[in-house]
C-alpha cells in the first residue's frame, strides 16, 4: 500500500529491535519507503541506534506517513531523526497525516527523540503518537512542535499523544493550533503567544517506589506525575532552541 497516489504519498517505516542473546540489540526489521528512510548508526553497549533520514520533502498536503517501532524483551533502542520534519502545503488537497506507533515489551527500553516538527504556513497536518507498554517496559518520548518558520504564520496542526501500560491509559491528550483551530489556542490559557511547545514523557519501573513530585520548571514549564510509573514534562518557549534546553535539563534530572 506504500507509494504515491493522486491523494499524496503513502509510506510506512518499520523498525524492530530484539535482544541478540549476546548482550546487545539486533534490528531484524529496518525498512522504509518514500520520504522515510531509517538507518542504523553506531550505538553504545547494549543499545541499538536508528536515525530517520528524510529522503524527500514532506509531509505535504494529502500525504499519509507512518512509523512503527517494536522493542522486544531485553532490547534497547534509541531513535532520532537527522533533521526537523517540516509540514508543507502540497498540490493535493486535504490534510496530511503522520502517525507514530510504538510497542515496548516487558523488559524492553525505547528512547524516542526525533527533531522538531515545524508547521509551515499554509500546511494542514494531523499527527498522532501512540505508545503501548507492557510490564516493566521503559520509555523516554520527546515531542517538539514549532508553529511557523521565522516570520511566518503557522499552518493548522492537530496533535494527539497516547501512552498505555498493560492496556491502561497513562496519558491521552490532544491539542489543535493554527488557522481553523478552536478559539483561544493562542491565548493565555493555552500557548500565551509562544511558538514552540513540547512534552517529554518518562516511564520507569523505579517510579513505582518513588514518583517525582509535581513542580514548575521555570516560568513556562512543569513536571507532572502521572497515574502510573511515569511523569510528564510540558514546556512552552519562544523558539525551538530554548524549548530543547528546558526539555534536556528535565531529562537529565529524570534519568
Amino acid at each position: 500500500m506504500d507509494g504515491v497516489t493522486t491523494a499524496g504519498v503513502r509510506a510506512t517505516a518499520r523498525i524492530e529491535a530484539r535482544d541478540d542473546g549476546r548482550g546487545g540489540t539486533s534490528l531484524p526489521v529496518l525498512d522504509g519507503q518514500g520520504p522515510l528512510a531509517p538507518r542504523r548508526v553506531r550505538g553504545g553497549g547494549a543499545e541499538a541506534r536508528v536515525m530517520l533520514v528524510g529522503a524527500m520533502s514532506g509531509p505535504l498536503g494529502g500525504d499519509h506517513l507512518a512509523v512503527e517501532a517494536r522493542v522486544g524483551p531485553g532490547a534497547r533502542l534509541r531513535v532520532g531523526s537527522a533533521a526537523a520534519t517540516i509540514a508543507l502545503p502540497g498540490q493535493a488537497k486535504g490534510e496530511a497525516r503522520y502517525d507514530v506507533r510504538l510497542d515496548v515489551a516487558d523488559g524492553g527500553e525505547l528512547w524516542w527523540l526525533p527533531e522538531q516538527l515545524i508547521s509551515a504556513g499554509g500546511s494542514e497536518l494531523s499527527v498522532s503518537a501512540r505508545a503501548d507498554l507492557r510490564g516493566g517496559a521503559r520509555l523516554v518520548l520527546r515531542e517538539e512542535q514549532v508553529l511557523g518558520r521565522a516570520g511566518e504564520e503557522p499552518g493548522r496542526l492537530t496533535s494527539r499523544l497516547t501512552v498505555r501500560r498493560d492496556g491502561r491509559p497513562l496519558l491521552d491528550q490532544e491539542l489543535a493550533c493554527g488557522p481553523g483551530a478552536p478559539g483561544g489556542w493562542d491565548g493565555p490559557a493555552v500557548l500565551g503567544g509562544h511558538r514552540a511547545l513540547g512534552q517529554l514523557i518518562v516511564v520507569r519501573p523505579e517510579f513505582e517506589r518513588e514518583l517525582p513530585a509535581a513542580r514548575p520548571l521555570g516560568e513556562h514549564a512543569a513536571l507532572t506525575p502521572l497515574a502510573g510509573p511515569a511523569v510528564l514534562v510540558t514546556a512552552l518557549a519562544p523558539d525551538a532552541l530554548l524549548l530543547r534546553r528546558v526539555l534536556d535539563n528535565a531529562l537529565g534530572d529524570l534519568t
